[in-house]
């Protein structure tokens, strides 16, 4: 099968951490490479946001990487990307006139309305998966979301217009079918986790003696680093490591670490709490190994791959009841579920866990397992490429490449 995946904004070349880089680069990059696995051909076209990048760039067998020229050759918020989308749709078109896939996965909203008007003339199927609603994003964050303010309408367009909307867990697929999507139009299909990299064994960080607890992600209000933060005044005795947003070098100079540290001078924690910025993807396991929870607690979250990949490391998850979380965290069984925004029952739960060394490694045996069994990315690829095939039956097609019977 010939499969176009579209991202506009997240690369599977680019650097996780920054503002507009995380989940999303990492799901797009695995599924290709899980798919391309098992031996299908796989190309991803995401918008060229630099002026020495090539046309094309093989990522990995069976995957390459297209940049498509939409927008100046720089770096922007893809906030900023949706005036260039009608040129990414452009190109793609004319792309595919020639050389058509089979069918086309699109990421993100604005990825959607490019596949959408590039596929729709040559009659190429459309498959979906939003990472994120606006409509959740807007409930959560108000005045302070920065989407531009056609986000809500071209996503119900987009979830009526594709063959099928894959959403990552049950609680999109209920805020879609609340969008009045067809429940046939919908497919919950997780995302997934690199078992082969994140698993109990492995190297290990440097830690010093006494507990440590770690908030992993993008530094964005919204993740709730600042409930951690707040949190570690009734966790005494523990560090905690705030990685992810800028470059080391850049920590003093980034406004979301500066608000950060004002919140744990606030707390009185400052000298508990060490950013250490960004961390490659293949240094995130080691890390993680070397805490003993994870604390997750964005306001809200559309999957959680940050809870998944700490559990398949074997290390006990605290995290926001919230999105996906409630599907990946088994409460009482791989870690514990608590609200957003509310330090001391963080705070609570942390504590139940640190002063529990045997539910401790339960928890993380519990969740390593539970990594490996549903949400390893060779299972998502298949649940992924099964989606794929019934969009084609249904439209009565045959990949290219294969014969019908």
């Amino acid at each position: 099968m010939k499969i176009a995946m579209v991202s506009e904004h997240a690369s599977p070349l680019a650097a996780l951490g920054g503002e507009d880089s995380g989940g999303q680069n990492v799901h797009v990059a695995a599924l290709a490479r899980g798919l391309a696995a098992r031996g299908h051909e796989v190309a991803v076209y995401t918008r060229r946001d630099g002026a020495e990048l090539p046309e094309e760039v093989a990522f990995a067998p069976g995957v390459r990487v297209v940049h498509v020229p939409a927008g100046p050759p720089s770096r922007i918020s893809k906030d900023a990307i949706l005036p260039w989308v009608p040129d990414f749709a452009h190109w793609l078109r004319q792309h595919w006139t020639f050389q058509p896939p089979d069918v086309v996965h699109s990421h993100f909203w604005m990825s959607g309305l490019a596949a959408l008007a590039a596929a729709r003339d040559p009659g190429i199927p459309v498959v979906h998966t939003f990472h994120a609603l606006g409509v959740v994003k807007r409930r959560h964050q108000g005045a302070g979301d920065p989407s531009p303010r056609e986000r809500l309408k071209a996503e119900a367009v987009i979830a009526h217009g594709v063959d099928r909307v894959i959403a990552t867990c049950g609680d999109e697929a209920g805020e879609l079918l609340r969008m009045d999507v067809p429940r046939r139009s919908v497919q919950v299909v997780p995302c997934g986790v690199d078992c082969a990299d994140f698993g109990p064994a492995g190297p290990v960080a440097p830690r010093p003696r006494g507990r440590r607890l770690l908030s992993i992600g993008r530094l964005v209000p919204r993740k709730g680093v600042s409930t951690a933060i707040e949190a570690m005044r009734l966790v005494p005795g523990a560090e905690l490591i705030v990685a992810g947003g800028p470059l080391p070098q850049d920590l003093d100079d980034d406004p979301e670490v500066a608000r950060l540290r004002r919140v744990a001078s606030e707390a009185g924690v400052l000298g508990r709490v060490r950013f250490v910025g960004r961390v490659a993807h293949e240094q995130v396991p080691a890390l993680m190994r070397s805490a003993d929870v994870a604390v997750c607690v964005p306001w809200y979250e559309p999957f959680g791959m940050v809870a998944l990949e700490a559990m398949a490391c074997g290390l006990p998850v605290v995290a926001s009841a919230v999105g996906g979380h409630c599907e990946t965290v088994v409460g009482g069984v791989t870690g514990l579920l608590v609200p957003p925004r509310e330090p001391r029952a963080l705070a609570t739960a942390v504590n139940t866990l640190l002063g529990d060394p045997g539910l401790l490694a339960a928890y993380g045996q519990a969740g390593a397992a539970r990594a490996r069994a549903r949400y390893d990315w060779p299972r998502v690829a298949e649940e992924t490429c099964a989606v794929y095939e019934q969009v084609l039956a249904a439209r009565g097609r045959v990949p290219i490449g294969r014969k019908a019977s």
